[in-house]
């Protein structure tokens, strides 16, 4: 499986609609490979929390209709990163909004939705604004090899992503919008989960400086041996990257540490 995982650059004088035309040509550069991921929250921005209302759009808005048209054009599998999506009804908290991930097929129709669990804030931000998800969302990657579905500050949880290898995940997707200031964890963690559940970990990142926040890049794909395959720099980059998912069953049968699992 060839993936491409584009570290978007953007700062806070970028339109939005001009934002979305440049990822959506970046993702057509991509033609050839089997799956493509965009990072968290590149639209409406990760940290600029004054501009989510106003940026908010349901799962068949403009950035999905956008990114839809171009997985089918080129044949792939595109991770859209995430949005502010407008639900379509307020959730158990009375919120009406939510940080949702969309997963499109190379067909161009939307094949996994998944709304953040672990919302990042500390009671402000995320958690004052947005709605928690609660569903574990896998969806099958070309090759029928299976992924789950987390997103930037999930990454802190491992309990999560025991969960998704129950569920039969070989392959962890997690898109993020993770500062500079804390870069070190992002990296230190996303290899511990790969390397704790025996898993492929494909993390895309931001670039650039927006809400006065300076974002920290360095996504990364990381194997089930915990061998770091690919690491972007601190600026806009594109990693291109042949997986062999294959090898994570192969590695579990011959390290079969899982096995040993008591609790």
């Amino acid at each position: 499986m060839r993936v491409a995982v584009i570290q978007l650059a953007y700062a806070d004088g970028e339109p939005l609609p001009e934002r979305r035309d440049r990822a959506a040509h970046l993702v057509r550069q991509q033609a050839g490979h089997d799956l493509v991921i965009l990072p968290e929250l590149w639209g409406p921005t990760g940290f600029d929390y004054r501009l989510w209302e106003a940026a908010a759009e349901s799962v068949d808005g403009p950035t999905v209709a956008a990114m839809a048209a171009v997985a089918r054009e080129i044949g792939a599998m595109v991770h859209i990163g995430s949005i502010i999506e407008t639900l379509p009804q307020p959730g158990a908290e009375g919120k009406s909004l939510a940080n949702t991930s969309v997963v499109v097929g190379a067909d161009g129709a939307v094949a996994a939705v998944y709304r953040k669990i672990h919302r990042f804030g500390f009671a402000a931000g995320e958690p004052a604004l947005l709605e928690a998800g609660s569903d574990l969302v896998t969806v099958d990657l070309p090759g029928g090899h299976r992924a789950a579905l987390s997103t930037c500050y999930d990454l802190r949880f491992p309990e999560l992503y025991r969960r998704q290898l129950d569920a039969g995940a070989e392959v962890f997707l997690v898109p993020a919008a993770w500062p500079m200031a804390r870069v070190e964890h992002w990296c230190t963690l996303g290899r511990a989960r790969a390397i704790e559940n025996q898993c492929v970990l494909i993390a895309c990142n931001t670039a650039g400086t927006h809400g006065g926040y300076q974002m920290g890049g360095a996504s990364q794909v990381v194997s089930a041996q915990g061998v770091v395959l690919a690491e972007a720099g601190p600026d806009e980059e594109v990693l291109s990257v042949d997986i062999d998912v294959d090898e994570v069953s192969a590695w579990r049968r011959d390290f079969p540490v899982l096995a040993d699992r008591r609790l």
